[in-house]
């Protein structure tokens, strides 16, 4: 029983739902100077991903349709609807190949590399102990979700639309 405990914690985010989105800095793939601070008023899904990541790349193709169907939409209490992708990897260039193949089509793209990809800066702010993870953060920047499934994500939009 206390190893189905220990595996549950080290296999769960530290951030938790209800708790402020930790702020971080750092470039977009196109060399642009981000903070995840500055989405705050919009819906955000945080994902952490890698081009190595098997579950991560059947995941793809959901995570496009998620940002295609809701783009352009506006939100009863957001101005929209952001994704934000941060690919954990050991070398620079499999993720663009990766990226650009499953679809990825949102400016928000940022790259990390580490020998150890799960010790990114990025993904220790999070507490990111395996990927794929997603993090739902609402429009005052704090964590409401996280792993949910692209229907429950979905929905829950679908639910805000104005």
């Amino acid at each position: 029983m206390l190893f189905l405990i220990y595996f549950f914690f080290l296999r769960s985010p530290g951030q938790k739902e209800g708790r402020p989105a930790p702020d971080f800095s750092t470039e977009l793939i196109d060399g642009t100077p981000f903070k995840l601070s500055e989405l705050k008023g919009n819906y955000v899904l945080l994902d952490f991903w890698g081009s190595w990541c098997a579950p991560c790349r059947r995941d793809n193709p959901k995570l496009v349709r998620l940002h295609n169907e809701f783009k352009d939409s506006r939100f009863k209490n957001a101005e929209g609807f952001r994704i934000v992708t941060v690919a954990l990897e050991k070398d620079n260039r499999r993720w663009e190949k990766a990226a650009q193949k499953d679809g990825f089509s949102w400016k928000h793209q940022i790259v990390t590399t580490a020998k150890v990809v799960l010790l990114s800066p990025i993904a220790q702010k999070f507490n990111v102990s395996e990927v794929p993870t997603k993090f739902l953060i609402d429009p005052e920047g704090n964590i409401i979700g996280v792993n949910q499934s692209y229907d429950e994500l979905a929905a829950f939009l679908n639910e805000r639309i104005m």
